[in-house]
């Protein structure tokens, strides 16, 4: 399945500077699995030590947070626009 991945700006770097790519995978898991191959370090950016989402990153399927869906086994059916949010804190 062939999606569309939307990059942050801090993590375009490793895009090359592109803000939304292609990648393939039935699943988010595998998506990022690709994402990775064809972007060396971006996965290491969105998932943590213990292979789990960042507590500050937010993965979207479509308009859905995949925390309240299947996290890292949410399908990606093709077509589908995968966005990588970076969580913003502060306030006053």
């Amino acid at each position: 399945m062939s999606v569309s991945v939307r990059i942050p700006t801090i993590l375009r770097t490793y895009t090359g500077g592109e803000s939304e790519v292609s990648a393939q995978g039935e699943t988010l898991s595998a998506v990022l699995d690709d994402l990775d191959a064809n972007h060396a370090g971006i996965k290491a950016r969105i998932l943590d030590d213990n292979g789990a989402l960042r507590r500050f990153v937010n993965v979207y399927v479509g308009n859905e947070d995949v925390r309240f869906l299947d996290n890292l086994d949410t399908p990606t059916p093709n077509g589908a626009q995968v966005s990588v949010i970076p969580a913003v804190a502060g306030g006053c």
